[in-house]
C-alpha cells in the first residue's frame, strides 16, 4: 500500500503551529483535535520543524515547571522524519522503527502534505490481515470459486 492512499482515508490537511507559540497552547490543540504531532512552520508548505507528545514530556523532564511555557521553537524537533507520497507502508514502517518515531512527515515535492502515524499503520495492517484471513476462509470452504 502506497503512502498516498493512507493520506486519503484521513482527514485532509496538517495542523501546524507557529514557533512562538508555547507548549501548552500546543497541548491544548491536541486535545481539542485528539492528535499528538503537529508541524511548526511560519506559512504554509514550509516546515521548521514537528512537535510530538513525547517531545513534549521531555521538555517537561528535561525544564521542569517551566516547560509549559516555553515557546515551541525551543522545543521543537528539527531532525524530522519524512517519506513520500509514493511510498510504501513497508518503508514508513522501517522509517518509524529506526528513527523511533510515532510520526512520519509525508512530503510530496518538497511540501508537507500529511502525517502517517504508528496507528495508521496499525489500522491498515490489520485491515490487510483481516482481508487475507477473509480470503483463506473462503479457499478452504470452496467459496472462492465460482
Amino acid at each position: 500500500m502506497h503512502v498516498c492512499q493512507i493520506l486519503k482515508t484521513k482527514s485532509p490537511g496538517l495542523i501546524s503551529v507557529t514557533p512562538d507559540q508555547t507548549m501548552v497552547e500546543v497541548l491544548r490543540l491536541f486535545r481539542e483535535n485528539n492528535i499528538g504531532f503537529v508541524v511548526v512552520s511560519r506559512s504554509p508548505g514550509e516546515c521548521l520543524g514537528t512537535l510530538s507528545e513525547r517531545d513534549c514530556c521531555n521538555a517537561v523532564a528535561e525544564y521542569g515547571i517551566e516547560a509549559p511555557t516555553m515557546r515551541v521553537a525551543d522545543i521543537m524537533n528539527r531532525s524530522v522524519a519524512t517519506c513520500s507520497t509514493e511510498d510504501f507502508l513497508p518503508f514508513v514502517m522501517a522509517i518509524m522503527t529506526n528513527w523511533r518515531t510515532r510520526h512520519v512527515l509525508v512530503m510530496d515535492g518538497g511540501v508537507p502534505v500529511g502525517v502517517v502515524s504508528i496507528g495508521d499503520v496499525v489500522k491498515h495492517r490489520l485491515e490487510e490481515a483481516l482481508r487475507n484471513e477473509q480470503a483463506l476462509h473462503e479457499y478452504i470452504a470452496g467459496t472462492a470459486y465460482h
